[in-house]
C-alpha cells in the first residue's frame, strides 16, 4: 500500500537520513544507568539486533558524559544524546555521537538568566562543529514556562506549538537546518492534534513521533498505534519511538512493537478509533530510560496496574513516573500521580502534593485516594 509521506527535508543521522521519502526509522532509549558502562553497551546491542535504527542515551553529569565516551568505543551505532537539564555536556559529547537532543523546557533548569536563544545557538554550534543532527524535543510536562503562562491551563496544546515553532524559527534564523521535532503527550488525541497542527505549519521538518508515558503493554502499545496510525497514513513521521514501561531485559519490545505498527500501517491493517478506546481508568507510566533512579519503579508500575483492575470503569488518569526529571510536571494533570525517588515515592492530587511515602507503603496510600475519588465523584453525580 502506498502511504503518503510530508515532504520533510532530508536530515541525516549518522549513517541513516531521514525525512525526504526515507524509510521512517525506528528508536528506542536505554534504560540502563549510563555510568554502569557493560550493561548499557549490552542493551544497545540488544536493542540493534531488534532493528534499531537509532539508539538514544541520556547524559546528564560528568560522569555519565564520560561513560558515554568509553560506551562509543564499543558500538557503532547511531548515538542520539539526551542533554536533558544540563546543556553545556554538548561539547563533551557531541564529538561521540551523531545526534544531540534538548528540550526547550530543561533550558530553564541551568543558568535562568541566559536567553534560551542563546544556549540553542551555543548547542547548534557545537552540533555543527562535530557533524550532528539535533532534535528539539517538546513534551507535554516540561513546556517552556513562558509560553504555558500565556494560554489557559486546560489548553496544554498551544505551550507545545508554540514553542517548537519559536525554535524552528530560530534555528532557521541561525542558518541550523539539520534538525527534526518532537512533539510528545501521554494521550494519543493531543499527540495526533499537536503534530498535524505543527506539520500544517511547517511541512518540511522532520518529525519524531511518540506517545510519552505510553505505560506497560498491551495497554502502551494500543495507545502508541491509535496516534502512529492516524498521522502516519495522513503522512506524518519521519522517525518513532513506541515508549513501554517494562524491564530492561523486555527493553527490544519497544522496537519490535515499532516496527510491527509501520508494518501494519503500510499493508494497510488500520483501525478506526473514534473515542480513542479510553472510556476508563487510563495508567500513564514514562518508559524505563537510565533516568529511573530506582529499578523497583516498573515493578511498581505494574503493581498500580494490578491493583487498580477494580476500578477499570472509571474514568480516572494516574501516571506513574520513575524520576525528577519528567515526574513533578508530568504528574499535573492526572487526578493522581506518583514520581519515583530513589528511596520514596511522591503522592499527589493533581498538582497538589499529598506526601512522599516508602515503596512499600505507597499502594496503600494510592488505593485510599482512588477509593476517595471514586466516592467524591459518584456523589456528584447524584
Amino acid at each position: 500500500m502506498e502511504l503518503p509521506r510530508n515532504p520533510t527535508r532530508a536530515v541525516r543521522i549518522g549513517s541513516l537520513t531521514i525525512g525526504d521519502g526515507n524509510p521512517i526509522a525506528v528508536q528506542s532509549m536505554t534504560a540502563t544507568k549510563t555510568t554502569d558502562i557493560d550493561k548499557t553497551v549490552s542493551q544497545i546491542h540488544q536493542l540493534e539486533e531488534a532493528g534499531a535504527d537509532i539508539l538514544r542515551v541520556a547524559v546528564d553529569s560528568n560522569r555519565e558524559a564520560e561513560a558515554l565516551i568509553e560506551i562509543r568505543k564499543q558500538t557503532s551505532a547511531n548515538l542520539s544524546i539526551d542533554l536533558q537539564e544540563n546543556y553545556r555536556l554538548a561539547e563533551v559529547v557531541a564529538p561521540h555521537v551523531q545526534k544531540l537532543r534538548y528540550n526547550p523546557g530543561h533550558l530553564y533548569h541551568h543558568e535562568r538568566d541566559k536567553p534560551w536563544q542563546e544556549k540553542v545557538a551555543y548547542i547548534a554550534s557545537v552540533a555543527a562543529d562535530n557533524d550532528c543532527a539535533m532534535r528539539v524535543g517538546v513534551n507535554c510536562g516540561s513546556v517552556d514556562p513562558a509560553k504555558k503562562d500565556k494560554y489557559d491551563p486546560a489548553d496544554s496544546i498551544s505551550p507545545m506549538l508554540e514553542s517548537a515553532l519559536d525554535h524552528c524559527e530560530y534555528l532557521d534564523s541561525i542558518d541550523f537546518t539539520r534538525y527534526c521535532v518532537s512533539l510528545k503527550d501521554s494521550e494519543p488525541e493531543k499527540v495526533i492534534e499537536v503534530n498535524t497542527r505543527f506539520a500544517e505549519q511547517r511541512p518540511e521538518v522532520p518529525l519524531h513521533l511518540g506517545v510519552t508515558e505510553a505505560g506497560m503493554p498491551p495497554d502502551g502499545v494500543i495507545k502508541t498505534r491509535i496516534a502512529f496510525e492516524q498521522l502516519i497514513s495522513k503522512g506524518i513521521g519521519d522517525t518513532i519511538r513506541v515508549s513501554l514501561t517494562v524491564s530492561n531485559d523486555r527493553k527490544y519490545e519497544e522496537i519490535e512493537a515499532g516496527r510491527s505498527i509501520l508494518d501494519d500501517i503500510a499493508n494497510g491493517r488500520v483501525r478506526s478509533f473514534v473515542d480513542f478506546g479510553l472510556k476508563g481508568l487510563n495508567i500513564i507510566s514514562c518508559p524505563s530510560c537510565s533516568r529511573v533512579e530506582n529499578e523497583a519503579f516498573v515493578e511498581l508500575a505494574e503493581d498500580v496496574r494490578d491493583m487498580t483492575e477494580y476500578a477499570k470503569e472509571h474514568k480516572i488518569t494516574i501516571a506513574v513516573m520513575g524520576c525528577r526529571v519528567n515526574g513533578p510536571g508530568e504528574t499535573d494533570d492526572a487526578d493522581l500521580g506518583l514520581w519515583c525517588a530513589p528511596n520514596f515515592v511522591n503522592l499527589k492530587k493533581g498538582e497538589e502534593e499529598l506526601g512522599a511515602y516508602p515503596y512499600d507503603e505507597i499502594l496503600g496510600k494510592l488505593k485510599a485516594e482512588l477509593d476517595a475519588l471514586i466516592e467524591q465523584r459518584s456523589s456528584e453525580k447524584v
